[in-house]
């Protein structure tokens, strides 16, 4: 570590690697939920940070609470599931600070019941949020991305629920897009590789969230959920922080198509 006084930083290599001074972040589903730990981890690190979701109440208030504690962010109103929205939400953020960096997929809509219930209506509300969202937020800021030639990181927001049955409650749509999302993001992270756009996703266990606000209510489901997790509890929202802040900065410039799994150990079994 250099000496401080003398005009350099004092921030280590390692420090240095997790980094994100300049770099500009944009985070869908940013209005409440883990989307809201998203975005401020990254703008702890230095990011500047594009709030975005459908509630432009919610997405300023993130966006409100992140320039509060002395960083730079906006709030940018976009539906994933419309082209013409996604495409606007990139340019404004362009026109605004430059650039895209990094994109967190966060946007998603969960449904539960037996699937022999589902409506169809549902399931393709589902795959459009959850599915198609992902793919379309990828595809425009690849773009922009591929056109500035400087790489970039995409991190997609999976669950465990991408890499086995819905349990301990049953939300299947919810499950297949985002096993579907877990193989959109190997398949990206392949694809635009030459570009140095690095494509991961983070698969999250039960944290506490608007998403699973039912479940807490269920002390049976809690119960069995901490039964199935080996560290006998659900996440905390904090512990996504670090797991983001690593796969965006250049402590993960080597890493890309995988599947970081933050889950207490339930995937291990």
């Amino acid at each position: 570590m250099l000496r401080p006084g003398n005009g350099e930083s004092t921030m280590t290599t390692v420090q240095k690697l997790f980094d994100l001074t300049g770099k500009v972040a944009i985070v869908t589903g940013a209005g409440s939920g883990l989307g809201v730990t998203f975005a401020k981890g990254l703008a702890e690190a230095g990011a500047k940070v594009v709030c975005s979701g459908r509630r432009m109440e919610n997405i300023e208030k993130t966006a409100a609470a992140i320039r509060e504690a002395g960083h730079d962010a906006i709030a940018i109103q976009a539906d994933v599931a419309d082209e013409a929205s996604v495409q606007a939400m990139v340019k404004e953020t362009v026109d605004h600070y430059g650039k895209v960096d990094i994109l967190v997929n966060n946007a998603g809509v969960a449904n539960v019941g037996q699937p022999e219930d589902v409506p169809l209506s549902e399931w393709k509300h589902v795959v459009d949020v959850n599915l198609t969202g992902v793919f379309l937020c990828s595809q425009v800021v690849a773009r922009e991305m591929i056109a500035a030639k400087n790489g970039g990181s995409i991190i997609n927001i999976a669950s465990i629920l991408g890499a086995g049955a819905s349990e301990p409650s049953a939300a299947t749509a919810y499950a297949a897009t985002k096993g579907g999302v877990v193989n959109l993001t190997r398949d990206l992270a392949v694809h635009w590789a030459p570009y140095n756009i690095r494509v991961n996703a983070i698969g999250p266990a039960y944290f506490p969230s608007e998403m699973t606000a039912g479940l807490q209510e269920m002390p049976d489901v809690i119960a069995e959920i901490e039964r199935r997790t080996p560290l006998a509890r659900m996440g905390r929202p904090d512990e996504l922080k670090g797991p983001a802040v690593f796969l965006a900065s250049d402590a993960a410039s080597y890493v890309t198509g995988d599947i970081l799994y933050v889950d207490g150990g339930w995937t291990a079994w």
